[in-house]
């Protein structure tokens, strides 16, 4: 492998915040945050959804509105009654 040119590859900890779940890892993605599990450091990545919870993998039908999207998709599209 050649010197210098590939990123750092550390343990990383993906936590679910929907659910608390916390899946570790080894990434490149970087973080401010970090967390020691076990005694051993990890970078934390708070993700909204991850596949302990998004719907196709659980089963369930639910909207994860972030940020009022669904409402402001839905007023862009509303049709108009005339």
């Amino acid at each position: 492998m050649k010197e210098g040119i590939h990123p750092d590859y550390h343990p990383t900890a993906f936590v679910d915040v929907s659910t608390g779940k916390k899946f570790l890892t080894f990434s490149t993605v970087k973080s401010g945050q970090t967390e020691t599990i076990d005694g051993v450091e990890y970078v934390k990545v708070i993700r909204d959804i991850t596949m302990d919870s998004h719907p196709v993998y659980t089963g369930e039908k639910r909207f994860v509105d972030t940020a009022g999207r669904v409402e402001k998709f839905q007023n862009k599209f509303r049709r108009r009654r005339g």
